[in-house]
């Protein structure tokens, strides 16, 4: 405690106690720490349109979550020769996600690819801290879903069991002659 007075005053304590503690305190900092990941998209030059919105959302859940994401363009052949087809795809991919993160590497090529990297505008703890909020509408929102699955159900199946009766009043025997199904006016003739 303090070693330069006179005399020297010290503090006795358990040490496996401070082991322990010290143990505590180390695992909750970790348990704090958070660290982005860097997630890649991959994108051919020739997407389609429901191909792009789709690999669009894949991005923005990953921004969402406050990971950093690398677009990147496979070229092929021929498409090597227009690189400035890529940038242009990577400027629109970068304006579809400007609400969740901002380009930290321009689009540049390195060899048949094209990367650019998209980092998110909050960070991993910011978007954790948030997250449990929706989780518990998400939550809520499910349940009610099942709930009206399920009355669905029982209402179908209490009206298929209304249409199909299977008194035996109401039941007629089948019969093998074809005549037997033939309207009134043709079974004359």
């Amino acid at each position: 405690m303090a070693p330069n007075a006179k005399p020297p005053v010290c503090k006795l304590m358990d040490f496996g106690k401070w082991k322990y503690e010290a143990a505590v305190k180390a695992r909750e900092s970790r348990k704090n720490q958070t660290s982005t990941q860097l997630k890649e998209v991959r994108f051919r030059l020739k997407i389609d349109d429901h191909d792009y919105e789709t690999k669009v959302g894949h991005a923005r859940r990953f921004l969402e979550a406050g990971d950093k994401v690398k677009a990147m363009i496979q070229f092929r052949g021929r498409e090597q020769q227009r690189p400035e087809m890529g940038v242009r795809l990577l400027q629109r991919f970068a304006q579809d996600v400007e609400d969740l993160g901002q380009v930290e590497s321009n689009p540049r090529q390195d060899g048949r690819h094209m990367v650019m990297v998209v980092g998110p505008l909050k960070t991993k703890a910011q978007a954790r801290n948030e997250a449990p909020d929706d989780e518990a509408l998400d939550n809520e929102e499910n349940k009610a879903r099942a709930k009206a699955k399920r009355e669905g159900r029982a209402r179908k199946t209490q009206e298929r069991q209304e249409r199909v009766s299977t008194d035996q009043k109401d039941v007629k025997p089948l019969s093998n002659s074809m005549a037997d199904y033939l309207p009134d006016e043709l079974k004359n003739l």
